[in-house]
């Protein structure tokens, strides 16, 4: 044993004055051949340093390193800052118009409550007749459908119809803007309204409770999906997974329908939209619980989504736990329930929420490995991962990407400045990724432009090129839930429109 560790150590020593040799010249100083060819390495492994680009796309790339270099080089560089505070600044930058214009595959992590922007919401739903308003105890509203004056019920006492209270007030702008300010996180000075991670979460759980009245109103919701369908095809994307616990949705007169009746409205609107635009791919659905359940509810909840898939399997993805991880249940805590497709000899793929925390070493952060433990498909967030090289590791081995949502980790207190973000090291290593934006209503996106741009621009720093954005396209189909014919049929329609966007833009 004691032979074996000496020669060990030996071929340790051997290796490392090998490598001295190699780099090093005989006056001491590195290389610059051998410096060039480390460099080189080095930026091969980082997403998109394998991308061999044609000479139209190295012309674009060159462009596009002039103009980051040009904004970072900037007194306000917008990755830096809040994003409430960047927009404005996203919106004129070269780059940013470029990315819009760019095809950008799929958006594989969006919740349904945040799907579409709010000001359809505000502008379209809420003119429509028969919507009532309440305005709670604590400063929020509620809004609800119906045929006749609603009852009072603990939150609402006294319903307005939304059609009188409007005409009373002549140019109903503020009263709009003021629904508006209901229904998303925006603020213009985010750091004074959200001191704490706990201020911002409490806001944007009773910005989801605000929409829910409107988009669970049978009518409004096969409007929603379509529109929702709508905003990601005007921001070239071709696909969307859409993770949802599917409400129960309610007509005029009260009735109430069940989940399958949401999930069937879904798969119809995908449908229609698809007939109307054959360049997009579709949309399928992760069925989702909240992690505050109980583990009878979680248990109840993965047999439902059995059904679902068996029953819609065209549709139906797999299923996930919501909700915020720093104050919800462990994985494990339901390791009884999400062990029930295996009991049951079914097959239901997990996409879990996993790491969308700060709080290293707590039994939250352990959820990044629990995932991994449940086979996990995807890692939503996966913001810790970086921080446990097992499960980095062992996801990159299984080839389990990491949704990243870069605008939402940063509204919600993961990270200030972007460039700071522990997928920094992620990129830099090749580990697969996905681009997407998880609330963008909330945070005041569509699409994925924005987070694209955070991405490549704050996270990605310089040595992001144009390889890079070309690999994270690809992966949101290559990492997507669709089977591998209709994978290989996305990434021919992806290609097309890829190569024409870099003959307009190059």
């Amino acid at each position: 044993m004691v032979i074996w560790v000496c020669r060990g150590r030996l071929r340790a020593l051997v290796r490392c004055s090998l490598f001295l040799w190699f780099v090093v010249v005989c006056n001491g100083g590195p290389d610059p051949i051998q410096r060039d060819a480390l460099m080189h390495q080095e930026v091969s492994r980082q997403i998109g340093g394998r991308e061999t680009l044609t000479l139209a796309e190295q012309k674009l790339d060159a462009h596009l390193r002039w103009c980051k270099q040009k904004e970072m080089s900037a007194d306000q560089f917008p990755p830096s800052m809040h994003f409430f505070k960047a927009k404005p600044l996203i919106q004129k930058s070269p780059i940013f118009n470029l990315l819009q214009k760019m095809p950008k595959g799929g958006a594989l992590h969006i919740h349904s409550s945040s799907l579409v922007s709010v000001d359809w919401l505000v502008k379209n739903v809420t003119y429509r007749p028969n919507c009532y308003i309440c305005f709670t105890w604590d400063n929020s509203v509620r809004f609800l459908f119906s045929d006749r004056q609603p009852f009072p019920r603990w939150d609402c006492i006294y319903w307005q119809l939304l059609e009188t209270l409007r005409a009373k007030m002549g140019d109903p702008t503020d009263f709009d803007n003021s629904l508006i300010r209901n229904l998303t996180l925006y603020t213009e000075d985010p750091d004074v309204a959200y001191p704490s991670q706990d201020v911002v979460w409490h806001k944007f759980e009773r910005a989801f409770i605000t929409a829910a009245g409107l988009i669970t109103h049978a009518p409004v919701l096969t409007d929603y999906f379509y529109r929702g369908l709508e905003e990601l095809h005007q921001d070239n994307v071709m696909y969307l997974e859409l993770r949802s616990g599917l409400s129960r949705t309610y007509e005029l007169d009260g009735s109430i329908h069940d989940k399958v009746w949401s999930l069937k409205t879904f798969q119809e609107a995908t449908k229609r939209f698809v007939a109307d635009h054959p360049d997009f791919l579709g949309a399928r659905m992760i069925i989702t619980a909240h992690r505050a359940l109980r583990v009878s509810d979680i248990k109840a909840a993965v047999r439902e989504a059995i059904q679902m898939q068996r029953d819609f399997p065209e549709v139906v993805a797999g299923f996930d736990l919501v909700g915020r991880e720093d104050s919800g249940r462990t994985l494990w805590y339901f390791r009884e329930a999400l062990s029930l497709p295996g009991d049951l000899g079914a097959v239901l793929p997990y996409y879990f929420h996993a790491g969308e925390t700060d709080h290293e070493g707590t039994k939250v952060d352990e959820n990044i490995l629990d995932a991994l433990l449940f086979n996990t498909t995807r890692i939503g967030h996966g913001y810790a991962l970086a921080h446990h090289p097992l499960a980095k590791e062992l996801s990159r081995k299984r080839n389990v990407a990491v949704e990243l949502c870069p605008i939402s980790n940063q509204v919600l207190k993961l990270v200030s400045d972007l460039r700071n973000h522990p997928a920094a090291v992620l990129m830099s290593e090749g580990h697969p990724l996905v681009i997407s934006s998880d609330d963008p209503s909330l945070f005041g996106t569509s699409g994925l432009s924005y987070d694209f741009y955070q991405a490549f621009v704050g996270i990605g720093g310089l040595k992001a090129n144009l390889g890079t954005l070309k690999e994270l396209a690809v992966n949101s189909i290559r990492y997507s839930s669709l089977p591998p014919q209709l994978k290989e049929t996305g990434l021919v329609m992806w290609q097309s429109k890829w190569d024409v966007f870099i003959s307009e833009n190059s």
